[in-house]
């Protein structure tokens, strides 16, 4: 099982290296020069936000990891199916069909192995 630890450089990592990827990348954008700055910002822009999606699932594993644990210390099991439903039921709810998906990752990233 890996730990947070390594799961938090093991995004970190992927992280950097999509963001340099991106800068040095010399593909077309597709759009007229003058809006090359305005991609540009906004793309540094997305960079962020996902640096802080990323260490926002982080914080979400951890904490995780504290109920799993707690949990199985009650003589529980360390995953809850009907908790789970329920978060995929709110992701759904707020971000449609895609939804769904996005939080079935979030539960496996944040479970670990089961």
């Amino acid at each position: 099982m890996t730990t947070t630890t390594e799961q938090d450089d093991t995004a970190r990592a992927a992280a950097a290296s999509a963001r340099a990827a991106r800068r040095t990348s010399t593909a077309p954008t597709g759009s007229i020069p003058e809006h090359g700055e305005l991609i540009s910002e906004a793309r540094e822009r997305i960079d962020a936000i996902d640096d802080r999606i990323i260490g926002l699932i982080q914080e979400r594993s951890a904490v995780s990891a504290v109920v799993q644990r707690a949990r199985v210390e009650a003589g529980g099991r360390r995953v809850n199916l009907s908790r789970e439903m329920e978060v995929l039921t709110h992701y759904r709810d707020a971000l449609g069909r895609p939804g769904t998906s996005l939080a079935m990752t979030l539960l496996e990233l944040s479970r670990g192995r089961v």
